[in-house]
């Protein structure tokens, strides 16, 4: 499942991504993408969330995130690839 907000900065509403790549608004079920709603999300349906209408802004897929840290864990196969050095 892929989530998104959208609206204007600061107001922006949750919303997911169906099957064909149309925004659906969430903010009828949760009033934001937050770690304790997250793990609910996945029985439901998109289909059955209105469409967002137009081209709305985007932000920030979740909020009040300090930092994200991540790690490419296949970064040596990679460098491999390309012979350099890891």
């Amino acid at each position: 499942m892929r989530f998104a907000r959208f609206g204007d900065r600061g107001q922006e509403r949750p919303a997911v991504l169906d099957a064909e790549g149309r925004l659906r608004d969430l903010s009828g079920v949760v009033p934001d993408l937050a770690g304790e709603v997250l793990g609910s999300l996945p029985r439901l349906n998109p289909e059955a969330l209105p469409l967002v209408p137009g081209a709305p802004r985007l932000g920030p897929p979740v909020s009040g995130i300090g930092k994200i840290v991540g790690i490419g864990l296949n970064y040596s196969d990679h460098a491999a690839e390309l012979g350099a050095e890891p």
